[in-house]
């Protein structure tokens, strides 16, 4: 797998969610364009168990990543993210053993974990050796809106973990410079660059977002 020889170094900016769809040509163009716009963090999601879909479109997204020098992490799948060379997996509470995962992968591999809003995942995740820590949802999420609520405050309470924090859930361009500003080191992001209608300059909006952190 490339990247980093210290993966937690990578987690940083936008990190862009695919959304499912069955067409490999609209979901590259896709990604190509909030690729432009700066995203360096990408995770594909597919729930479809279309194993010949997963094969092709990650082929292709390998090499969109690669081309502009981003990471590519697979959702779920330890088996699938090591089979297309990815550059790591993401793994929700019921996805896996995250000592198993890291033994799978190249020893450089970038591991995130859901934590939800549960700072007691946090912990075990931080002592099995994961890179990152996703809390969330922030927001209602149209992904996903059952999804639990989380509060800002966790991005503070996580910071003695020393983990770089992905805020998710519902985040977009006009909600997400309090969770960066809160410690969030990336901000995880599926409508607001699927649904906009210039991808790339969605893309670019939210990545500017970073460069003033400070700036309510």
């Amino acid at each position: 797998m490339a990247g980093s020889s210290n993966p937690r170094h990578r987690i940083h900016g936008v990190y862009l969610l695919t959304r499912e769809m069955a067409d490999t040509a609209a979901l590259s163009a896709g990604v190509d364009a909030a690729l432009r716009g700066g995203v360096r963090l990408l995770q594909y999601r597919d729930k479809s168990g279309d194993t010949g879909r997963h094969r092709e479109q990650l082929q292709a997204l390998r090499e969109l990543t690669r081309h502009h020098g981003a990471a590519l992490i697979v959702n779920d799948d330890v088996g699938l993210a090591a089979g297309c060379h990815a550059d790591g997996v993401h793994l929700g509470e019921h996805d896996g053993d995250i000592a198993a995962a890291r033994a799978t992968l190249a020893p450089h591999a970038i591991i995130g974990a859901s934590c939800y809003n549960e700072l007691r995942y946090a912990d075990t995740a931080a002592r099995a050796g994961v890179d990152y820590l996703a809390f969330g949802a922030f927001f209602a999420s149209g992904t996903k809106p059952a999804a639990r609520r989380a509060d800002v405050t966790l991005l503070h309470q996580s910071e003695h973990f020393g983990l770089p924090r992905v805020a998710i859930g519902g985040i977009d361009a006009h909600n997400a410079r309090p969770l960066i500003v809160a410690g969030a080191a990336a901000i995880a992001v599926l409508g607001a660059i699927w649904d906009a209608p210039d991808r790339e300059a969605a893309a670019r909006a939210l990545t500017q977002l970073f460069s003033t952190p400070e700036s309510p």
